[in-house]
């Protein structure tokens, strides 16, 4: 018995191991490209809705940017495991658990920090926007070893416009529809041009 569960074992820590090592092709460009267009939209709304976040609308604007990102991770989320179920086939569990594993730190991490800014620090709010972007460039680099390489250049984007964010864009400025939705649309569009252009287009519908 023991035999068996230490041949088990080993073939777990194998298949990790594996799915380790290959490039993960779970993400589709279509769908990277519309959570960039989604960013957008998020922003239109803002600016239709909400144009004085900074004047008693904090709430409502945090609302709006947590709702967009939790809609574009459910649709990145339902193709991801359509597209690596039919791609990486064996090792699709490992795959898409090692996908999880690296974004879901700077997901939690950003999720924690909006809460407790907005419970204990309202006046710190300012710098939810830069804070977010460079958090979620944190995400792209832990995911850029099972990425495409390129993809980190998408993450110094990412870190560079929080970092800008940051610096120019303070108080009421912050909460500029654009200061969000900008940033994420050339980020994840750029994203979505280096899984295609390194893909050659043959897996878009993959």
């Amino acid at each position: 018995m023991r035999d068996l569960e230490k041949a088990l074992s080993d073939i777990t820590a194998i298949r990790s191991q594996m799915a380790r090592g290959t490039e993960f092709r779970g993400y589709g460009p279509m769908t990277i490209a519309a959570t960039g267009v989604l960013a957008l939209a998020a922003a239109a709304l803002q600016a239709l809705w909400l144009p004085d976040p900074a004047g008693g609308g904090v709430l409502a604007y945090v609302a709006i940017w947590v709702g967009a990102a939790a809609l574009s991770a459910v649709l990145v989320g339902v193709e991801m495991v359509a597209r690596t179920r039919r791609i990486h086939r064996g090792l699709a569990d490992e795959m898409i658990l090692g996908a999880i594993e690296k974004f879901m730190p700077a997901a939690v991490a950003g999720l924690l920090v909006t809460v407790v800014l907005y419970r204990f620090a309202p006046p710190s709010l300012w710098i939810l926007p830069g804070l977010w972007q460079i958090i979620f460039s944190l995400g792209i680099f832990a995911s850029s070893h099972s990425l495409r390489r390129q993809s980190f250049a998408a993450g110094l984007w990412y870190l560079l416009a929080g970092l800008a964010n940051l610096a120019l864009a303070q108080d009421e400025r912050a909460f500029s529809p654009l200061a969000m939705g900008a940033p994420f649309a050339v980020g994840q569009v750029l994203i979505a041009a280096i899984v295609y252009r390194h893909a050659g287009g043959r897996d878009v519908e993959a």
